[in-house]
Order: C-alpha cells, then sequence, then structure tokens
C-alpha cells in the first residue's frame, strides 16, 4: 500500500497556546515531529496538515510539505481525512495520523501502526505499549484492552479491566495496555468514520476513537514491548521535554 504520514498541527489548543510553534530546544515542536518522522522512512510520504497560515509558512520555509484545512475540523481523524479527500493524494491506499506534540515517537510504533492496515486484516489500526502498573490510576494515560483477534475491546481513561477482587491484580497487568495515539487507516475506512454520527461514549471520555468502535467498526491494534513516550500537553510537558532534549537526541540531529 502507498502510505502517507500525516501530522495534524492545530494552532488553537487550549492547554497550551500555540502548541505547534511553542519552542523545543531551538525548533518549533511541529517541526521536531515532522524531521523525527522524515528520518524513519516509515512511508512514501510525510506531511503537516494545519489550518493557519503561521504554521504553514514556518514548516514549510523548513522544506515540509504543507496541506491546509479547515479550522472546523474536531480532531486529528478530521484533518486527516480531509487530506484523504484532496485529489494530490488520489493514489495514496493508507493515512497515518501522528500527532504534532510527540516529538520522541519511536519508528518502532508508527511502523506497527501503518502495518495493521497494510496488512489487510483491519482497516482502522492503532498501537499499544505493554503498561508498568503505575498507568491504572492516571486519567490522562489512555488504556486499551485487547481480544484475541488482535482487535480492540474497549479504551478508556479508567483502570480496565476492573477488579471485582484485588488478589486479582496479577492477572489484571498483562491485560492493560497503554494506548498510543497513532492511527492508521484504509481510505474507504477513514471515509466511513467520518461518516459516523457522535457517539455519547466518545463525549464521556474525551476519545475520538470511541466512536468508529462504538458504531461496530474493529480497530486493529498492534502492541509493541517497549517504553511509551508522553507527548507534550501543557507547559510543564514542555519544560519536562526540553530538559530532556539533549541526551535523546544525540545522534539525531
Amino acid at each position: 500500500m502507498k502510505t502517507v504520514v500525516v501530522i495534524p498541527a492545530r494552532l488553537g489548543a487550549t492547554r497550551l497556546p500555540r502548541k505547534p510553534l511553542r519552542d523545543l530546544a531551538g525548533e518549533p515542536l511541529v517541526l521536531r515531529v515532522w524531521r523525527r518522522v522524515e528520518r524513519m522512512g516509515v512511508a512514501d510520504r510525510v506531511v503537516v496538515a494545519t489550518d493557519h497560515d503561521e504554521v504553514a509558512r514556518v514548516v514549510r520555509a523548513a522544506g515540509a510539505d504543507v496541506v491546509m484545512t479547515s479550522s472546523d475540523c474536531a480532531s486529528g481523524t478530521a484533518r486527516v481525512a480531509e487530506v484523504s479527500r484532496n485529489p494530490e493524494f488520489a493514489s495514496y491506499d493508507a493515512f497515518v495520523n501522528v500527532q504534532g506534540d510527540e516529538p520522541f515517537i519511536s519508528a518502532g510504533f508508527i511502523a506497527a501502526a501503518a502495518d495493521v492496515v497494510r496488512s489487510g486484516k483491519f482497516s482502522l489500526g492503532t498501537v499499544a505499549a505493554v503498561a508498568s502498573a503505575d498507568i491504572f490510576d492516571r486519567p490522562s494515560i489512555v488504556k486499551v484492552v485487547v481480544g484475541t483477534d488482535g482487535r480492540a475491546l474497549y479504551f478508556s481513561r479508567a483502570p480496565i479491566p476492573f477488579l471485582r477482587e484485588g488478589a486479582d491484580a496479577p492477572l489484571r497487568h498483562p491485560l492493560t495496555l497503554q494506548h498510543i495515539g497513532v492511527y492508521s487507516y484504509t481510505r474507504d475506512a477513514l471515509a466511513q468514520w467520518m461518516a459516523l454520527p457522535p457517539h455519547p461514549l466518545e463525549d464521556i471520555e474525551r476519545l475520538e476513537q470511541l466512536r468508529p468502535l462504538a458504531h461496530g467498526m474493529n480497530i486493529g491494534v498492534a502492541v509493541i514491548n517497549e517504553p511509551a513516550e508522553c507527548g507534550i500537553d501543557t507547559e510543564e510537558d514542555l519544560r519536562a521535554a526540553n530538559e530532556r532534549w539533549r541526551s535523546f537526541a544525540t545522534g539525531e540531529q
């Protein structure tokens, strides 16, 4: 399958204002993400999808491909869907959504997400990491439970599965995975997702992937046995990212 990675970059974030253009070790965050994904070689093309001219100017000046998308997009998936409808991308079969606030994400996660749909088993895909025990009571970290056939059963900010008996804790740990917010879609599945009406579950949990799941679409989950990196959502996250960039970036720049 001919594959494109799309990096959504919305300027109007509330928790971290002007997030794509915030400085990470001397360069805008969105460029850090784009450069990292571009070097991975996991797709035929990497583009930044944004709704703001200022972001577009910055990434174009650095040599990145840019697609202008509507400011009405309610999610990263909606922004990827706009890219998929652009005639310039008519020849692409698979679309991978890598969030523009993930400067430390590994090539393993992105390639695994893409391979879920490129394998032909699922038309929607995502990734999960083997979880550490400390994630269960952290609502900022999304958990996913996966069936034996590799499809997602449910995503939640809650500690799932629920422990009816405390003695069952050793059983829960290998079953609860940390969801990584990388998605892959075939063109048809992406269009189908966008045609679905909103579902109360996605509104309650604030998780966009619950819409297709609740409407009966299967989401394949690739499980990767490596530590998950955190994205950048707050000022504190950005400070921590700047502090660790020097050691992370050795040999990467």
